[in-house]
Order: C-alpha cells, then structure tokens, then sequence
C-alpha cells in the first residue's frame, strides 16, 4: 500500500489544478452578472449533461451514500443517486425545454413572472434555505476526505474547502464549475467502478462471496424497500424528495438556463440522469465493501475515505479522493453561486431595491458585484453548518424536503395550468412548507418519511381549490405560452436570445437586434 501521505499529495495538486482552471475562467465572465450566473446562455450540450451529472454525482451522494449503505443498508444509500437520476429524467420529460425558453436567470424568476413579488420572495427565502445545507452537506464531505488524507483536524479541512470554492466560484461562476466538470465527474464515475471491480473481481484477495455475504440479510434484500421496520417509508421518502423535490434545485436550473437553447437542455439533462443512475451499483456496493473492512464503530462518514486509503490500490483509491472531493465542490460551487444569485437579483435588486424603495434595477455588471459579494455571507452560513451538524447524505434529501413540500406545486402548476395564480401560490408556499416543518417535531419515529410523502400532496390539493376558488378576482393566464412570462423589466429581448424562440414563441415586446 502506497504511504498515506501519497494520497494527500494527489489530492493536493488535484485541488490545486481545479482551483488554477477555475480562476483562469474569469475572463470569461466579461464583467457580466448574466455570465457569471448561467454562463451567458451559451453551454453546449457536453457541458450542460457533464455539469448536470456533477452536480448529482456529490459528496452526498457518494461519501453520503457509502456512510447510509453501512448503516442502515444498501436500498438507504441507494435511493440517493437513484433519485437524482430519476429527478433529471424528469426535468428533461417536462421541465426543461418551457424552462429554458423563458431566458430566465433565477428559478425564482420564475415565481416572480407567473405570481409576482409575494411568491417571488418567498420562493427565495426558501430556496436559500435549502441550499445552505445542501452546500453545508458538500463542505463536510471534502472536510472528512481532508481529515482523513492530510491527517489534519476536522475544521482545516473544511476551511481549505471552502476558501478553494469560494476562490474559483467568484472568479469564473457557472464558467468555473463548467470547465473544472470536464475532469471532475468523470474521474469519479470511473474511479467508483475501478473500486468495485477491484472487490467484486476478487483482487483484494477475498471472494466477493465472502464480501457480501458478511452483511445482515436486512442489508441485501428487499425489505428496505417494503418492510416500514426495515425503513422503507424512510427510503422512498428520501428517492422522492430527491426525484420531485430536486426539480426545485436551483443549482440543476442553473444549468438548464445556460444551455444555449431548449433541445440542449432537454438533452443535457438525459445525459446526466444517464450517467448519476450509472453510479448507484459501484457507489451503494462499496457501502458494504466497508462493512466487511471496517470496524463496527467506524465513524460512518469516514468509511470510504478509509476504504479508498486502507484498502483498494493506490490509484484507485486516490481518484475515488479527488473525484469525491471535486464532485463535492463542484455542488458547493453551484449551490454558493445559486444562493448568492438569488440574494442580489431577487431579493436585494428587485424586491428590497425596486419593490419597497422604488428605485430602478441595478445594471448587469453591478449586478455581478453584488453576487460576487453575497458568495461570502453564504459560504459562511455553509460552512458554519458543516462544521457543527455534518451529515452528508442526509442534508441533501433534508434541503429539497422542504422545496418539495411547498414550492413543486406552484412551480409544476404554474407552467402546465393556465388558472394557477397568485393566492394559490402563496397558500402553497407557506401551509406545506409549514406543515412539513411541524410533521419534523410531532411525526412518530416509526412512521418517518410519511411526511415527505404527506406534505407535497397536501400543497397541490390546497393549490388547485384555492385557485379555482379565486379565479374571480386573481384570474389564470388568458393565453399560455411564453409570451406570458416576459417581464416588465426585460422589455428588449437580445438578438442572441432571440435565436432560442420558435416563431410563434416570440414575446410582443421590442426586439433589440
């Protein structure tokens, strides 16, 4: 086995190289807040489904996986990358050609162009709340990765990853995340399969036999899929916050904005379904690959960076590092650039700004100042939570838990119904969002995960009644297209946007060409 200090070297320089490549993308930028946020609008469909499968392919969902797999078994972890995959099919069936067309910058855009100021903040707070501990969850897992691989403390090792995330996404945006996920991802799919062959081919010396049969039947079979003792409510309630919930993530709409037209983005989110669902055999397995290896007191977090140090080769075990490690700053990157976004253009310019001080937008280039600023208050409240409560894995389905209880419905009912309107938004919004906060604090441990099921229906049942019970005063759209969602401040639609309009498409508005 190679030294230890071998694997934080490699790991060294291959942050050092992520962080090189992604300031060198600030020149891409062009003193652009459009650009920094979703790239111009310009990302090919390579770019787009890589970046997509980044964004999936996480600290969570692997590091998270392995830690839920040597708990509580495979059909735990599994359901992970299994609901990322499912939700970017999703997105792809339904969601990304409307969403793309409408040359959004901000999922919250959304709300604010359909339902107005009202949903528009709310959706924004909630989203921001969402992906502080999605972020949160990203920076333990390259915490635990740095402790382990520098044998340094805990804190210096999210420290470091959080300062190279904050370094490269102020500098280069969704640039950075674009070109640092042309290596990044790809080594960590590869290397997660290395790693499994390298056990279920027998080169580690012992039978894949003898491997799989050491775990309880529990862990194996299907119960965790049907049996409620064996937490089955608790997994499928995981898969769909993940598979629904995750629609709202406004770090997947990021991207779906910056394809450089609806086809793109259709495609690019297949691509990357494909290739997260590509991952949950390798990833889920080594999850008892570990039970086998590694003491039943092991901090569970911590079983596939020992795994990758202790037991698999070198080479192996050192992409499994880095490949966690950039896939985990990567999600950070765009989830701190989503949150940050969101701060300066929703809140900050059109609600604080326009909405109660009257004063008109700021510029495109002041706007890309004031995002860059908010980057640091937010990788600090993600930071500050990784490091107090860690839990990878469970953050991540815990941060779409709460969008998917309130903010699915007015965002799936608002582009596929022409009678959704404000109030039901609003009602939407805050009674399932609500109710799924209480559910946190009455729900009988044996019936957790009931209420991830509980809460979304709830809010599209309360959606539909109070829409149609206020079409009077708050009617639906007359027409439904895109022409609906053009906004009062976005008047002039560029050439280059206007490219991504089918001719019936196009918004009555000027056109500056």
């Amino acid at each position: 086995m190679a030294e230890f200090s071998d694997f934080g070297i490699a790991v060294a320089v291959f942050i050092a190289v992520t962080l090189a490549v992604g300031i060198l993308t600030t020149k891409l930028v062009q003193k652009s807040g459009k650009r920094l946020i979703i790239a111009g609008k310009s990302l090919p469909l390579v770019m787009v489904g890589t970046m997509l499968a980044a964004q999936a392919v996480d600290g969570n969902s692997s590091l998270g996986n392995v830690s839920l797999v040597f708990q509580f078994g495979f059909w735990a972890g599994a359901m992970i990358p299994l609901g990322l995959g499912s939700c970017l099919l999703v997105v792809a069936a339904f969601y990304a050609k409307p969403l793309n067309k409408m040359s959004m910058i901000t999922l919250p855009d959304f709300y604010y162009r359909r339902f107005g100021n009202g949903a528009e903040g709310i959706s924004s707070v909630l989203m921001i709340i969402s992906f502080i501990i999605l972020v949160a969850g990203n920076l333990a897992a390259c915490g635990f990765i740095l402790e382990t691989v520098f044998g340094i403390d805990y804190f210096w090792g999210i420290l470091i990853a959080s300062l190279v995330v904050l370094a490269y996404t102020t500098a280069g945006g969704l640039f950075a995340s674009a070109y640092t996920n042309l290596f990044q991802v790809y080594i960590a799919i590869g290397a997660f399969w290395a790693g499994f062959i390298f056990f279920v081919g027998g080169f580690s010396g012992t039978p894949w036999e003898t491997i799989v049969g050491s775990a309880p039947p529990e862990f194996m079979d299907l119960s965790g899929l049907f049996d409620v003792a064996n937490g089955a409510l608790i997994n499928w309630g995981g898969f769909l916050a993940l598979a629904l919930g995750d629609i709202i993530a406004m770090d997947f709409m990021e991207r779906v904005f910056a394809a450089r037209n609806p086809k793109t983005a259709q495609r690019g989110a297949f691509m990357g379904g494909a290739l997260t669902i590509f991952t949950v055999v390798p990833t889920s397995m080594l999850g008892i690959v570990a039970l086998y290896y590694l003491p039943a007191d092991t901090i569970p977090d911590l079983a596939l960076p020992l795994l990758s140090v202790e037991y698999m080769p070198f080479a192996i075990g050192a992409a499994i590092l880095m490949g966690v490690v950039g896939a985990s700053m990567s999600t950070a990157s765009g989830g701190l650039l989503a949150i940050s976004s969101v701060v300066s253009r929703n809140l900050v310019n059109r609600i604080i700004r326009q909405r109660w001080l009257g004063r008109p937008g700021t510029s495109d280039h002041k706007m890309l100042l004031m995002t860059r600023f908010a980057l640091f208050p937010m990788i600090g409240a993600g930071m500050t939570l990784g490091y107090f409560l860690p839990a990878p894995g469970i953050y991540l389905i815990l941060a779409f838990d709460l969008v998917f209880a309130g903010a699915l419905a007015p965002l799936t009912m608002g582009l596929f119904w022409k009678k959704a309107n404000m109030p039901a938004t609003i009602v939407s919004l805050l009674v399932g969002t609500g109710l799924r906060m209480m559910f946190f604090f009455v729900m009988p441990a044996d019936l957790a995960g009931l209420e991830t099921m509980i809460c979304p229906i709830v809010s599209f049942i309360l959606f539909i009644l109070v829409a149609l019970a206020t079409q009077n005063k708050y009617p639906g759209k007359a027409r439904h297209d895109v022409r609906d969602y053009v906004p009062p401040e976005e008047d002039v639609i560029s050439g280059e946007d206007l490219k991504h309009f089918k001719a019936d498409d196009i918004p009555d508005k000027p056109i500056d060409n």
